[in-house]
């Protein structure tokens, strides 16, 4: 760690400390006319490595500042052109004007032109961080969820809970659309879907008002692939994985676009069975609970999306998506427990308890869009979404006892619990977006519905039937109806400041449900217990940047969050995990809030540090407690509040074949509540890092290599389990075939096997230890072949190609690793 923070600090120093020219000139097309948004990159004369990006202004007039004495060269890119270069010139003493260059169209067969777009693996923006999955070859073969446990500044416990900076409360998007899904049902989702289905993953920490509040620590945005080349064209996929068991995966891709029609079809199907070990010892009243449990979980998914779009006419386009992810989960877990009276120290029992859970989870999404847009001035963007889940879960839970010899049984409860859930999700959004004032006004709403129904039916199993136990069963419906109203405007001032304001507002209708029997004086009678909420909140948004010198640019932005609790949160009903251990939620659980401030500057469009503070009031946590001595649950309750200060750091460097990004993120958290005094009191300070790394080689002839690096050091789970430091070495090769068409990846992740978690807990008299690890390491290869024709018309691309490259190049987008 210290090596690379002198690292930094001397590559900063040489930079500021050279004497730095200034380089002009300007692109023009055949007819002698000025292009304006082409892409000029200053490229070092020695290896042609790139020094700056950045894009034309009006009359195809470029500029570079500040650079420092040497020899360079010129290069110019324009959609539909063929690139040009300049003859090499030396930077000494003086300013440099470097005569006009031409590019001109191609000509005769040439018309046609392929666009090849190269993404690097890792981008950071003012605003986000993207990680693109289709250009790193170490992405092969992990779903989505792992993905995001490797991404920089992502952080997934031991319950596959995800948060981001030091933050819980992260909102999950799919292709723009927030998920209805939370905790176990969205990490089944997530690991149900492979990474060959997966183009990108956008981080973004401090969102404008055009996106909903919901999420404190931000979105974590996953966009699956769409082919937009024109023609007919498509792509298979196959990928192998080897760890404990043998794992399968592929999937077909086809699309068909001509000027008035977009067609497109995917299906991708994944077979996974995973091993993974998990260990705990509990210490609670006068009792050591020592469990160790082997969990397999088996994954088949089939997800499948096909959509239209139809171009009306050049401004507007009318499009449909249907897409799904049916899938089965099967979890099966075994192990013992051992307990043991603390004041002799002697095991008195053990116990049995093997579960296996057949689970299901079908998800259907449709949506109609329209959107009509004229270049450079209105725009406006209708969505209309359906979601529907039908989540299956049949759970057989025997539990036998056994006397510490572990042969001679004492006693069995064998249950068997069946809890459907359904999950409907309706929505409505419009965004508008029009020029005002010398700036851009953006205004827009979206009403949701969301419905859930959840049915638990708890029964005894006996040698030859089963009984169901309506004490221990319960049917929870919860309905909750979002509608919120936003305006947003941005203005470039001519002093070199860009600005945006925004503010959301949101009303919020919930109302739960929760009802089954108990007894009072041995009588049965039934019981409902309804709670609801309306509340309407205020969430403003605000962004100044300072671009007068794009070499060194600065963004101060703030916003405030929401998080609401997921409905399994509120339902009061106790769920047994096993005879000593449940889960029970919480209808007094209240929303989270969280104010930010993130401070970023970009430095040479390379060097990119983020400083960010943020206050949390009200945050949840997932609390240990006890139930008759020595029974303990986990429930979540809101702290008292949680101030996180962050910093991240992240360089790319690039040297002819070789390339090299380094991102390192670290926080400062402290979780302060008190839930009665005494061992009830949380007052917990931690400091947290992350650090990400990347090497990339090119070794010509269409090989590529790949080594990264992820260190986690101690942290806190959840505000109350303190966790050890892991971390893992990953590598991968790629042979490119078929003129450029085939890929074959090879990868093994975890090199090492120092992916394993573990940590503390010490709440409420109930001491903690765990620990648990995954299959490690990973063998996976993977093979994919495009087909079809592979040209983009320039006519049709130019727009979203240009602003690209004009983001990239006048938005301060970092670059990190290898251009694949």
């Amino acid at each position: 760690m210290r090596k690379l923070v002198t690292i930094f600090s001397v590559l900063f120093l040489m930079a500021a400390t050279v004497q730095a020219q200034q380089i002009s000139g300007t692109i023009k097309d055949e007819k002698g006319k000025g292009l304006e948004k082409a892409t000029v990159s200053l490229l070092k004369a020695s290896d042609s490595s790139l020094v700056k990006l950045v894009a034309t202004g009006n009359s195809g007039v470029y500029t570079f500042a500040t650079v420092k004495p040497g020899k360079y060269l010129i290069n110019t890119t324009f959609v539909g052109y063929v690139p040009a270069y300049s003859d090499v010139f030396e930077v000494s003493g003086s300013n440099i004007t470097v005569p006009e260059l031409t590019i001109s169209k191609p000509t005769g067969e040439l018309a046609g032109v392929v666009v090849t777009t190269k993404k690097p693996i890792i981008e950071v923006k003012a605003d986000k961080m993207i990680l693109n999955v289709e250009g790193t070859i170490n992405a092969v073969g992990n779903d989505a969820l792992e993905l995001l446990r490797k991404s920089p500044g992502v952080m997934v416990d031991k319950d596959d809970n995800i948060s981001l900076a030091g933050k819980n409360g992260v909102q999950v998007f799919i292709d723009g659309k927030p998920s209805p899904l939370s905790g176990t049902d969205l990490s089944n989702f997530l690991k149900s879907t492979q990474s060959s289905q997966i183009e990108s993953i956008e981080i973004i920490t401090n969102p404008s008002a055009k996106y909903e509040a919901a999420g404190n620590a931000g979105i974590i945005n996953i966009k699956l692939k769409k082919n937009k080349t024109f023609g007919t064209n498509g792509s298979v996929n196959l990928g192998y994985v080897q760890g404990v068991y043998p794992k399968y995966n592929g999937g077909i891709n086809l699309n068909h676009r001509d000027k008035n029609v977009n067609i497109f079809g995917s299906y991708n199907y994944n077979d996974v069975k995973n091993l993974m070990i998990m260990n705990s010892d509990r210490e609670q009243f006068d009792t050591l609970f020592k469990q160790r449990n082997s969990i397999r979980v088996l994954v088949k998914s089939h997800s499948f999306k096909t959509g239209v779009d139809y171009f009306i006419n050049k401004k507007s386009t009318l499009g449909a998506i249907v897409s799904g992810n049916i899938s089965d989960v099967d979890v099966n877990t075994a192990g013992p427990m051992f307990f043991t009276y603390k004041p002799t120290g002697q095991l008195n029992r053990i116990l049995q308890a093997t579960n296996k859970n057949d689970r299901s989870q079908d998800n259907i999404n449709a949506n109609l869009n329209y959107r009509y847009a004229v270049t450079g001035g209105t725009e406006l963007n209708i969505d209309a979404d359906y979601s529907s889940f039908r989540i299956g879960s049949n759970q057989y839970q025997p539990n036998i006892y056994y006397n510490p010899d572990g042969t001679t049984e004492i006693s069995r409860a064998v249950y068997n619990m069946i809890a459907p859930t359904d999950i409907d999700l309706i929505s409505l959004k419009a965004d508008y977006e029009q020029n005002f004032k010398g700036g851009r006004l953006g205004i827009g709403f979206k009403s949701a519905v969301v419905n859930t129904d959840n049915d638990f039916q708890r029964y005894n199993v006996y040698t030859s039937s089963k009984v169901l136990d309506t004490l221990k069963s319960n049917q929870f419906e919860y309905n909750e109806n979002i509608n919120a109203l936003y305006v947003n405007y941005n203005k470039q001032l001519k002093k070199g400041i860009m600005f945006q304001l925004g503010v959301r507002a949101e009303n919020t209708i919930s109302k739960g449900t929760s009802t089954g029997f108990k007894q009072v004086n041995d009588v049965m009678v039934p019981y409902d217990s309804l709670f609801k909420r309306n509340y309407t909140n205020l969430f403003p948004s605000a962004a100044v940047t300072f671009n007068k010198n794009p070499m060194k640019q600065w963004t101060i932005s703030y916003s405030r969050r929401i998080d609401r609790p997921a409905y399994q949160d509120l339902n009061p009903f106790e769920f047994k995990v096993n005879e000593y251990n449940f889960m029970k939620g919480n209808t007094q659980l209240k929303p989270q809030y969280t104010n930010s401030i993130d401070i970023t500057n970009i430095y040479k469009y390379r060097l990119t540090t983020k400083l960010t503070f943020s206050h949390v009031n009200d945050i949840f946590a997932q609390i240990p407690d006890t139930i008759d001595k020595t029974k303990g649950f986990l429930t979540k309750r809101n702290l008292a509040k949680q101030d996180v200060v962050a910093l991240s750091i992240s360089y790319p460097f690039q040297l002819k074949w070789y390339s090299f990004y380094a991102m390192l993120n670290s926080n400062y958290s402290h979780y302060k509540a008190d839930f009665g005094g005494g061992d009830r009191v949380v007052d917990q300070k931690v400091f947290n890092v992350t650090y990400y790394m990347q090497n990339s080689f090119d070794f010509g002839k269409g090989w590529k290599g790949e080594l990264t690096g992820l260190y986690i050091s101690p942290g806190v789970w959840s505000g109350f389990f303190k966790t050890v430091a892991m971390g893992s070495i990953d590598v991968g090769i790629q042979k490119q075939l078929f003129q450029g068409k085939g890929n074959v990846k090879f990868a093994v992740s975890d090199v090492f096997s120092t992916m394993k978690w573990g940590g503390t807990s010490d709440f409420a008299g109930v001491h903690m230890n765990f620990n648990g690890y995954g299959e490690l390491p990973q063998y996976k290869l993977n093979f994919s072949f495009r087909f079809g024709n592979s040209q983009v018309k320039a006519a049709r691309q130019r727009k979203s190609a240009l602003d690209e490259e004009r983001k990239r190049a006048e938005g301060g987008g970092q670059q990190g690793g290898m251009n694949q």
